[in-house]
């Protein structure tokens, strides 16, 4: 079988990471990456063995023969570089959220559909072994009608004061709120029909970065179950985990309770600290990646290989990013919102 020619947008941390799934996939091979920062993207073209650099998307889709494309730019930046990569024939790979605006939303279906090209967002949590089971269990009818939800995904400052440079131009309702919304709407299988939002900020402001620190979110689905919802950026840094994430799902007959903030498998302490090392989400096995997050970039090239469905579809992306726009929304005006339908 020939390999699946792909090109990266975006030579950061996530689009090197891409790069390595790549390099390591039997059916994948990276022809291109392409930066604004032309010396970010040689760096990764070299350390990855990618013979072609670009610094213009346009440039790069004219001169290079790729077949997919992997988007992973700032959120707020999917739109444009999504939409010429599908006119010019391209299947996408786009990490989340699909867009951070229902115009963009709508003109990524739109060029996706107009082309006929095949895409994905990589709303990753699909993939995580705890979700995966709670699905199987809920397919299987264990839990009986789903009445409620909980979830909560929260990052710790150091996310939006260090990792993230341009965190002030996003939110954690895109960077985390993405994942938390496709995640219950997989899981209860209905779409979200209206929210309720309330947000804070202030402790993020007072460290220069000019973003809500906090949404708390209630969600009516279409099914008849409610969900509350959590995502904030503010926790302590001295957290063990970058993440804080827990999750309970409650049917007539059943429930489910999830928390994937910590594990007791591995923990390493010195006089100075307690260090809790990463194996489930994203590490490293004899020097090959390995981690649900890892996974769902994979499965991205298994599906252009054999045809099937992507596990995410492009609706549902959409649905997530439209139920996120009106989460902000009914956060500043502090009453409910009729979510978009498709």
């Amino acid at each position: 079988m020939e390999k699946i020619r792909m090109a990266i947008v975006g030579a950061g941390v996530w689009g090197s990471t891409h790069a390595g799934i790549f390099r390591e996939h039997p059916l994948a091979e990276t022809r291109a990456i392409c930066d604004q920062n032309r010396e970010r993207a040689q760096a990764a073209a070299a350390e990855y063995g990618i013979p072609e650099v670009y610094d213009s998307v346009t440039d790069m889709l004219k001169h290079c023969s790729c077949d997919a494309v992997s988007i992973v730019t700032p959120d707020f930046l999917h739109g444009d570089v999504a939409v010429e990569c599908a006119r010019a024939g391209k299947h996408l790979l786009i990490e989340k959220p699909l867009a951070t605006t229902k115009q963009d939303v709508r003109r990524i279906i739109e060029a996706v559909e107009r082309n006929g090209v095949r895409a994905m967002v990589d709303l990753h949590n699909r993939w995580s072994p705890p979700f995966a089971a709670a699905k199987e269990a809920v397919k299987a009818g264990e839990l009986g009608t789903l009445r409620s939800g909980y979830f909560r995904l929260n990052d710790i400052k150091w996310v939006a004061t260090d990792m993230l440079s341009w965190s002030a131009s996003s939110s954690i309702l895109w960077f985390l709120g993405s994942h938390s919304i496709d995640t219950l709407a997989w899981l209860v299988d209905s779409r979200v029909r209206r929210v309720y939002s309330v947000s804070s900020r202030g402790v993020l402001s007072a460290l220069g970065v000019d973003t809500v620190d906090t949404y708390l979110s209630t969600l009516e689905f279409e099914n008849g179950c409610i969900a509350q919802m959590e995502n904030g950026w503010i926790s302590p840094n001295a957290n063990p985990n970058v993440n804080d994430l827990k999750c309970t799902i409650l049917g007539d007959k059943g429930m489910i309770s999830i928390d994937a903030s910590h594990h007791n498998m591995i923990q390493q302490y010195t006089d100075e600290k307690v260090t809790v090392p990463d194996v489930l989400v994203r590490n490293t096995v004899h020097g090959a990646v390995k981690g649900f997050a890892y996974e769902s970039i994979r499965s991205f090239v298994d599906r252009l290989a054999d045809g099937r469905d992507f596990i995410v579809s492009l609706k549902d992306a959409a649905r997530a990013s439209l139920a996120i726009l009106a989460i902000m929304e009914s956060a500043e005006k502090r009453q409910p919102v009729d979510v978009d339908g498709d």
